[in-house]
């Protein structure tokens, strides 16, 4: 059984037992959160698109970390112009373990 949600701007196909890294969400560590917006659910041979949710489809995780994933460089240059500009980004994630798809 596995199903396909959003959260933070981005789809996860997510599955019971899983670990994943989602955007920043303000929960405590050990908290259970909901995921309502499932966008498909899939249990064997029986497959529901939503349009675009499904109905009544949710997601349980729980919230095991907050960090800052690695940090990504941003380098910007123009030649012969004496221009070079040198920038860093950490992104905030959290980490959740899937527990059931209902």
């Amino acid at each position: 059984m596995y199903a396909v949600i959003k959260t933070g701007g981005k789809q996860y196909r997510v599955a019971p037992g899983e670990k994943l890294k989602i955007e920043q969400i303000p929960a405590d560590v050990g908290a259970q959160i909901v995921l309502d917006q499932v966008l498909m659910v899939s249990d064997g041979e029986a497959v529901k698109l939503g349009t675009p949710l499904v109905a009544g489809a949710k997601v349980s995780a729980t919230v095991l970390a907050h960090g800052r994933g690695a940090k990504v460089k941003i380098f910007k240059m123009r030649r012969r112009k004496h221009y070079q500009k040198t920038q860093g980004h950490r992104q905030n994630y959290t980490e959740i373990r899937v527990d059931a798809i209902a």
